[in-house]
């Protein structure tokens, strides 16, 4: 796509609408096979961010072009940043999630500056930094509501209701809960949805409601376990092998849910499941996001199924990312 000299230098080229269309193909590819594979496969989005950038800086980019070219820039930063995240990377994640903002501001793109903002608050919302989580969600709604992007209302909405119930605040969590419902309905009277905000359609809404209901059981009160694993035995059994990432936090928060009910014969057959999927992807969250359940089951050592999958836990948790 860039044309250079003999040295390698890159020659001054026209920028056409092709150009912009093959670099989003490519981010789409690179986005599906992290929700596949996870962050440790997606080495190949620094490529398009340098291709994106001499074509903004040795390319002739007509008017027209120049938001969609830096949109795609600030994308794929956005993409690395969140890939950085899923194989444990916090500070280059940060570093990337920063860049994105910057070009995402420039080139007046509302929603994505809040996409951006959502990630960056998962990273907090991951170590536990509720406060952290909050600060970016409510910048990320800003940015939300001036774009009119009732779909990126309805993932900050959701990604704040589980900040809340990390944070044990019961009734906050379960209103925003209920204000990420009323967006994610009207989003779906919208247009398609963006590239970075497309994968929240109705089993991503499901999955965070027994996200946050599971984050209230476990912190709040157990009552929340059934809705909970009403929700996320329905966002399971919708995720397919293109979403193996979300199957396997899903099924780790299932098998929580029936820990916490004492359902042990559920917990472990579930968590097995979740253990043998998470193993084939390149993510350390599911590592990470085990944790609550390890816990539970420590509890319950003496049946053999628990302590065989407790084997297989620690195993998996303490070995190396793929």
């Amino acid at each position: 796509m860039v044309t250079t000299t003999g040295d390698g230098s890159p020659l001054p080229i026209n920028i056409e609408n092709t150009d912009a269309a093959e670099l989003e193909a490519a981010v789409g590819v690179l986005r599906a096979l992290d929700y596949r594979q996870g962050g440790g496969f997606c080495r190949d989005a620094v490529r398009v961010v340098k291709t994106a950038s001499l074509l903004l800086h040795w390319g002739t980019v007509p008017e027209a072009l120049q938001a969609r070219l830096s949109t795609v820039l600030a994308d794929v930063h956005n993409l690395l940043g969140w890939t950085e995240f899923d194989i444990g990377h916090d500070e280059p994640a940060r570093r990337r999630f920063g860049r994105a903002l910057e070009i995402a501001t420039a080139a007046g793109n509302g929603s994505l500056v809040a996409n951006i903002h959502y990630r960056l608050g998962r990273v907090h919302l991951h170590r536990h930094d509720v406060a952290g989580a909050l600060a970016e969600f409510a910048r990320g709604r800003v940015a939300a509501e001036r774009s009119g992007s009732r779909r990126a209302l309805a993932i900050l909405a959701a990604n704040e209701a589980w900040a809340h119930a990390m944070g044990g605040d019961e009734h906050a969590a379960l209103t925003r809960l209920a204000e990420a419902e009323t967006a994610f309905t009207e989003a779906g009277s919208w247009p398609e949805p963006r590239p970075w905000e497309a994968f929240f359609q109705e089993t991503d809404m499901a999955a965070m409601r027994g996200t946050v209901l599971t984050e209230l059981a476990t912190v709040v009160a157990a009552r929340h376990s059934g809705e909970a694993i009403t929700q996320l035995a329905r966002a399971a059994d919708r995720y397919g092998a293109d979403m193996a990432r979300s199957r396997s936090l899903t099924l780790v928060m299932l098998a929580q849910n029936h820990a916490l009910r004492g359902d042990l014969d559920e917990a472990t057959r579930i968590g097995g499941e979740a253990v043998d999927l998470a193993g084939n992807v390149g993510s350390v969250r599911p590592k990470d996001r085990l944790a609550p359940l390890e816990r539970l089951l420590t509890r319950h050592r003496g049946d053999a199924a628990v302590r065989n999958l407790l084997h297989r836990i620690r195993r998996f948790r303490s070995g190396p990312l793929l």
